[in-house]
């Protein structure tokens, strides 16, 4: 009789089958290598022993900060950068410019990450399942093992721009700025159906996807005396200084991590990336960082720069760019090469097309000193 209850019960509340033990370790691995989320994959530790000891292998990592605390450093500091005024009256706003932009970009001391509850570690060293509370990067990282692919998405970009304002920045650094681009547009739209009618013909009798042709590719006179040229130069600058702020600040995840083959750090906003691949990262590693004395930033090395304006474009998606602004930024010591598909690749559509378009455009030249 009691065998009979006991096969009863077993028939009504069967044993529960853990069907994901049952899966090769290198599937498990494949599919947390997919989840790649750091809070995610934080949750699947507590699952089971198994998952445990799987997660600290994964080799692909996604962390997307939640805050990011800024440093209350008051110190002020003035520029260092210097131009060659006789290349082109451009450059005479950048010392100008430059000196009162340091403060309010200043770097960022310190991410605050994740917010998410968790069991704390174990006596027996198993894997730190308080490993997405309240952590910077480098303490959430610090479990992983094995990482080749790491992305670092901050809440938003650090560069406060007015509404309708367009700015997008990628640079590429190893120990110090590789290369750097950057779009910018006073003022973004879509064109309507009256516009598109108004602007149709003219569209169809040139082959730079509605540029205009009413100009030569020059700069007018009005950009030096309307604001327009002070406006990109505070582009460009607090755009490098974002990014040499970022790279920074990643010095300890390089560090620790070394079997990283890439690394992103950007933000929700989309408005810059930072970029290192593996060549990049072990030059980090080798070549000590130089950092800028008046913060806590890597210190930006002379530059070249060419730059391409145009007042009006109109992109083949209908989007409209007003004072549309293309900047190339490289060490002087390497050459600017003005290949539309190597610069474009550094941007997402549409402005990629807004980046081969402006290329045709005529390039002014600048420089500017370490800084």
């Amino acid at each position: 009789m009691e065998s009979f209850r006991s096969d009863l019960r077993g028939r009504i509340y069967p044993e529960p089958v853990d069907h994901f033990g049952r899966l090769p370790e290198s599937v498990l691995l494949f599919i947390f290598n997919n989840i790649g989320d750091v809070k995610a994959l934080g949750r699947c530790c507590l699952v089971s022993k198994l998952f445990n000891s799987l997660v600290p292998l994964v080799d692909s990592v996604i962390v997307r900060v939640d805050c990011v605390i800024s440093d209350d450093d008051d110190d002020s500091s003035s520029s260092s950068s210097s131009v060659d005024n006789s290349i082109h009256p451009i450059s005479s706003l950048f010392r100008l410019v430059f000196s009162g932009l340091l403060k309010p970009f200043q770097s960022i001391s310190q991410f605050i990450s994740i917010s998410s509850s968790g069991r704390s570690a174990s006596d027996d060293g198993d894997f730190d399942h308080n490993f997405v509370t309240h952590h910077s990067p480098t303490h959430v990282l610090k479990n992983f093992n094995e990482i080749k692919f790491l992305r670092i998405e901050l809440p938003s970009g650090e560069l406060g721009i007015d509404d309708g304002v367009l700015l997008r920045w990628r640079a590429d650094f190893g120990f110090t700025l590789d290369n750097c681009v950057i779009l910018g547009a006073s003022s973004t739209s879509v064109r309507n159906e009256n516009e598109e009618e108004e602007h149709g013909s003219e569209n169809e009798n040139n082959n730079n996807f509605g540029e205009s042709t009413g100009d030569n590719g020059t700069i007018p006179e009005s950009f030096y005396t309307n604001g327009g040229l002070k406006l990109r130069v505070v582009w460009t600058i607090s755009s490098l200084i974002a990014a040499s702020a970022r790279h920074y600040l990643l010095q300890p995840i390089i560090a620790e991590h070394k079997t990283l083959d890439s690394l992103v750090l950007t933000d929700e906003d989309g408005q810059g990336v930072l970029c290192m691949n593996r060549d990049q990262l072990e030059e980090l590693r080798i070549k000590p960082l130089s950092a800028s004395s008046a913060s806590k930033r890597t210190l930006v090395p002379a530059l070249n720069m060419h730059l391409w304006y145009a007042p009006h474009l109109d992109l083949p998606d209908g989007t409209v760019l007003k004072g549309a602004t293309l900047v190339v930024i490289r060490p002087t010591d390497h050459p600017i090469k003005e290949d539309a598909n190597s610069v474009a690749s550094a941007l997402e559509e549409p402005y990629a097309t807004a980046a081969r378009m402006l290329l045709k455009r005529r390039t002014y030249c600048l420089e500017m000193n370490s800084f």
